[in-house]
């Protein structure tokens, strides 16, 4: 798996934790949450499409993957907001629901000895959210298992898990920071502990069995979302991912797949392994599941 812990580290104290959603996420969550700035993970199979390292603000000049900004202390500022944010969300969009994260990831590898987000998830503990949802490519996130497990008794409570395919390696590209079958597992073993496991195939890449692949993710999530990149990456027609190597690589295995159509072939077969538990872009990672057959 590429090398995700070559990078600079440093240490902030943040006075903002919650930050109030808009666009893509203003009616999956109210607020999003990143423990960390930055992501180990942007030199790998995930990092080379993904539309955060297109964030000026964000990246302040530096390449995407290779620093990552430890916000030391997240949980207490955290407890300090959370009253006033859950006030303005209950009041504003009807629930305090928290997305952590949309620009990093919660359970890169640098998390099991810093553990930022074991302190968040600790404060929720003390502060719940109305809704949780955690979004991550890591299997790692099964390490918090019993964590989780104590969290989702407080909360509506959703682990996402990125499998955007049943391939770990595209040509010219690095291979992913966790092989699909460590995160089909982390799914599998959190679903048998009774957490609601959803798997995003997001961006949706290359499948080379969709039947068998959904079949599996059948087995070990409660649902999917399906997203491409075309109407996923927050830019007309893909605009920012077609800047990045990502097409290119696609399109060499399986020309179609860089074609919005290939969404709807693949929302098909999704439906007949998991009827009903099928969703679609940003209306899936909010929990709303298609109704009938796409």
């Amino acid at each position: 798996m590429a090398d995700a812990m070559a990078v600079v580290l440093t240490e902030t104290r943040v006075v903002s934790i919650l930050t109030r959603t808009s666009g893509f996420l203003r009616t999956v969550s109210s607020h999003s949450l990143q423990p960390y700035r930055g992501c180990s993970f942007g030199r790998s199979l995930c990092g080379a499409g993904c539309y955060v390292q297109h964030n000026r603000w964000l990246t302040r000049g530096a390449a995407w993957g290779e620093f990552l900004e430890v916000r030391t202390n997240a949980a207490q500022v955290y407890l300090a907001q959370c009253a006033r944010e859950r006030r303005w969300a209950r009041r504003s969009r009807s629930s305090f629901a928290v997305f952590m994260s949309s620009s990093t990831d919660p359970f890169v590898p640098q998390e099991r000895r810093l553990g930022v987000t074991r302190r968040v998830l600790e404060a929720m503990l003390r502060e719940p959210p109305d809704e949780l949802v955690i979004q991550t490519h890591s299997h790692r996130v099964a390490e918090a298992a019993g964590l989780l497990e104590e969290l989702g008794a407080r909360t509506r409570l959703r682990v996402h898990l990125s499998i955007e395919s049943d391939r770990d390696r595209l040509p010219g590209l690095p291979p992913p920071a966790c092989s699909v079958a460590s995160r089909m597992e982390a799914a599998r073993s959190l679903r048998a502990r009774g957490l609601r496991v959803v798997v995003t195939v997001a961006p949706l890449l290359p499948i080379a069995e969709p039947e068998r692949f959904f079949a599996r993710l059948a087995e070990v999530a409660d649902a999917v979302v399906i997203d491409h990149y075309i109407g996923g990456d927050g830019s007309p027609d893909g605009a920012r991912t077609r800047a990045t190597l990502l097409p290119r690589a696609m399109a060499a295995v399986m020309p179609e797949s860089v074609a919005a159509a290939y969404r709807e072939r693949m929302l098909a077969v999704a439906w007949r392994a998991m009827p009903g538990r099928v969703g679609v872009s940003r209306d899936g990672f909010a929990g709303r599941y298609l109704s009938a057959a796409p």
